[in-house]
């Protein structure tokens, strides 16, 4: 057995997996109720004990978790070991500032290297690729997770992170990458600056592209295919749960496979939170079952898609996911970040020269995703000069951008010009095309 191909746990049979899927989820909730006193008076709350759990159907029984149950006890407090056994730390946005923070044991780092590893392989990566990692290196869990998963698959790994197009062109034709790992609308981009640069997809020796961190549509990668002239394969993940590397494509292309051995995937209802049947559109819940330093129970991804159990042509018997079509929450993901209208609404909240009243405008640009906010200001400054309201708009632009991590474009507007909504207030006009109809 190597570690990206991992036959026994790839191809075993749905009673096998689901036996060692309940004695690890056995040994986990234990573990988790012993060392995680938030989770133990969580499941007091539901009269659960671990006694209770003894195989993998037993899963219902468990509350969920949510990403508010991990932003209520940041920084440290769903970890199940001690900080000095904590050997990396990731995060990623939270909905009001704070991020949603992720803490991996030895023993995690090597698990979750191996998931990718075993991700990659089902694209075909090996020994002989050349991996060029455009994912962004840090607190984001792209960057790491891609690479540390191609040195396991034993690939020569160029850790380039983000940004700095014109660079990352160069370095793909002159290091003779075959692989790229980005964003799928970054691989469009770097599409349309080699076509800038004068650079055709023959200059380049890719093959394969590993594609992630936002949602894309079945025509966007048949045109990321054409344009660069490889492979487009499909990576999916949350920081919450590990990082990339829960589930991917194989070279069938069609349903990711879910990296069953390490995570119990469920779908259910959003609003009742039932379970919902094999082959029934519902929100994704993930359970980890031999993470260390962040076990998560029952996680609900907000992130909606299918189940399926039935073995795949490629010959692995994991259960597969569609791919994400959509969200069960507010949140948008914009370049590869999460993005809360409820962040915007936090800073909003600082400022007494504008009302707490805004649109979101999205939309894709050259491949890219753009982010406009409109503003309400206070009647108070709607009639001063120009340059008080730029300075405003320069203001309110630094601080947004500090909290959601990404750029964007700020614009005041008239008091009142902002529809109003006796229910739900709509916050967000989406103009991208990411699903197909």
């Amino acid at each position: 057995m190597s570690y990206y191909w991992n036959s026994e746990m790839e191809t075993m049979d749905r009673e096998t997996l689901r036996r060692i899927q309940g004695e690890r989820l056995k040994a986990t909730i234990k573990r988790v109720y012993e060392n995680v006193p938030y989770y133990a008076e969580k499941m007091k709350k539901a009269g659960v004990t671990p006694e209770d759990i003894n195989t993998a159907d037993d899963i219902s029984k468990l509350p969920f978790t949510t990403k508010s149950d991990l932003r209520d006890n940041y920084p440290f407090g769903t970890f199940a070991v001690p900080l000095k056994d904590v050997v990396r730390v990731h995060a990623s946005s939270g909905t009001t500032g704070k991020q949603t923070v992720v803490g991996y044991t030895q023993n995690d780092i090597e698990i979750w290297a191996e998931c990718v590893a075993r991700c990659l392989y089902c694209a075909g990566v090996g020994k002989d690729d050349v991996v060029h990692v455009a994912y962004g290196y840090g607190l984001f869990t792209g960057g790491l997770g891609l690479h540390y998963g191609a040195e396991m698959v034993g690939a020569t790994v160029i850790p380039v992170s983000g940004g700095n197009t014109a660079r990352q062109i160069q370095l793909l034709k002159d290091f003779e990458a075959t692989v790229l790992c980005c964003t799928p609308s970054y691989a469009l981009y770097i599409a349309d600056e080699m076509v800038s640069a004068g650079l055709t997809k023959d200059d380049l020796k890719l093959r394969i592209g590993i594609f992630g961190a936002e949602p894309w549509s079945e025509e966007m990668r048949k045109q990321i295919e054409q344009r660069l002239g490889i492979k487009a394969y499909d990576i999916y993940g949350l920081s919450e749960i590990m990082g990339p590397g829960v589930s991917m494509n194989c070279h069938c292309q069609s349903d990711l496979h879910i990296i069953s051995d390490h995570f119990i995937a469920e779908v259910i209802d959003p609003e009742s939170g039932e379970v919902l049947p094999e082959g029934t559109r519902g929100e994704l819940v993930f359970t980890c079952i031999t993470k260390e330093a962040l076990p998560l129970i029952r996680y609900r991804t907000r992130d909606l898609s299918i189940l399926t159990y039935e073995t795949c042509a490629c010959g692995r018997t994991s259960t597969r996911m569609q791919k994400v079509t959509g969200r069960s929450d507010d949140m948008l993901i914009i370049r590869g970040v999460n993005v809360f209208p409820s962040q915007i609404e936090s800073v909003l909240l600082k400022y007494s020269e504008v009302e707490p009243h805004y649109m979101i405008y999205v939309d894709r640009v050259g491949h890219l995703d753009i982010m406009e906010i409109h503003i309400e200001m206070n009647q108070s400054i709607f009639s001063d000069r120009v340059k008080v309201i730029e300075s405003i708009e320069r203001k309110l632009r630094h601080e947004i951008e500090s909290t959601l991590g990404i750029n964007t474009r700020i614009r005041l507007v008239e008091p009142k010009s902002i529809q109003r909504s006796e229910g739900k207030a709509k916050r967000v006009v989406d103009k991208r095309k990411i699903f197909d109809s």
